[in-house]
């Protein structure tokens, strides 16, 4: 173990390279090794969040735009089929995003998410 400061930094090993260490408030990770979609791992992350006690976890912070969520993969199958109902035609998986954006409540921020 190497040593930087106050910080103990373990040697690499197993999935876990040092060199791709970076300085976050809180971090979990849950993850299927094979690859293979699965409700549990979302349900498994958004304990991580609940588990979580830090300012963006709290919103403790409104106007920093520090926060806590989830980073998975998009249901393309769901996606596609949503898109359709919309008369939205989508581009080939993986080559598309989808997210969420949480705006003031109050009438200005209504006005803005439409004209966004």
């Amino acid at each position: 173990m190497s040593y930087k400061g106050f910080d103990a930094i373990p040697e690499a090993q197993g999935l876990y390279d040092p060199r791709n260490e970076k300085d976050s408030c809180g971090v979990g990770m849950v993850a299927d090794l094979t690859g293979k979609p699965a409700r549990d791992i979302v349900d498994g992350a958004l304990q991580v969040l609940e588990n979580l006690d830090h300012r963006g976890a709290r919103g403790c912070e409104k106007d920093t735009g520090d926060g806590a969520g989830i980073l998975c993969g998009i249901p393309d199958r769901f996606m596609r089929r949503v898109a359709s109902e919309l008369s939205v035609e989508l581009p080939p998986p993986r080559e598309y995003a989808v997210g969420n954006v949480f705006l003031d409540q109050g009438e200005e921020g209504t006005k803005e998410g439409k004209r966004i």
